[in-house]
C-alpha cells in the first residue's frame, strides 16, 4: 500500500469519529423488527415508517431507534 493511501485511510478513520461532519438528507431501509420487518424512509428531516403505530403518532420505536443511532447526523427532531 502506497503513503498517499494510508494517509487517506487515516483521514477516513478521523472524519468516521467526527459524526458531526455528516449531515442525512434522505434515505430509506428496512428495519428487522422483533415481529416483522418494516420500510422506514427519512426524507429533508422527516420520518416515515409502515408500523401501526407510527401512522396513529408519527414516531415508533424503529424512528426513534434511528434518531439515537443518528444523533448529530440528522436534523434534531421538535416535539410540539
Amino acid at each position: 500500500m502506497d503513503y498517499g493511501m494510508i494517509g487517506k485511510i487515516e483521514k477516513a478513520k478521523r472524519y468516521a469519529e467526527d459524526r458531526k461532519r455528516f449531515r442525512f438528507n434522505q434515505f430509506d431501509l428496512t428495519f428487522h423488527g422483533d415481529n416483522n420487518d418494516h420500510h422506514v424512509a427519512y426524507n429533508d428531516g422527516e420520518f416515515s415508517c409502515d408500523c401501526e403505530f407510527f401512522l396513529t403518532h408519527k414516531r415508533c420505536g424503529h424512528t426513534m431507534a434511528l434518531e439515537i443511532l443518528l444523533k448529530d447526523m440528522i436534523v434534531e427532531t421538535v416535539e410540539a
